[in-house]
């Protein structure tokens, strides 16, 4: 399946080319280029880790970080994921009725507190 097997451990090279070798038609090109590598695997893990609840400094020894200040990128990216979904929630101002009320979450207090604080 990969070509002939050598007597030598696979290093992290040889993962990449395998990689690029078999996810290269799924790259893109355009303003965001995306070229799948061994990276964006480790990254989706953590992304998706760090959503489902783990804790971030157990991310961050998972995937080998020295410094929590990399790993807390993920966290940032999470985060700014989450405030991009509730500015698409609020209401448009194009529509007078709508324009006139207001959402039901603007008026909860500590929610409004919480979501400053992040």
């Amino acid at each position: 399946m990969f070509g002939a097997v050598k007597s030598r451990p696979l290093t992290r090279f040889g993962i990449y080319k395998i990689v690029r070798r078999h996810a290269a038609p799924w790259d893109t090109d355009g303003p965001q280029p995306r070229h799948v590598s061994p990276h964006l695997f480790r990254h989706t893990a953590a992304v998706h880790l760090l959503e489902s609840g783990v804790e971030v400094n157990v991310i961050r020894g998972w995937i080998g970080h020295v410094s929590l200040d990399t790993t807390n990128r993920y966290a940032e990216l999470t985060l700014r994921a989450k405030a991009e979904a509730l500015r698409a929630c609020e209401i448009s101002p194009s529509n007078s009725e709508a324009s006139r009320a207001r959402a039901v979450w603007k008026d909860d207090k500590a929610l409004i507190e919480w979501l400053d604080a992040l």
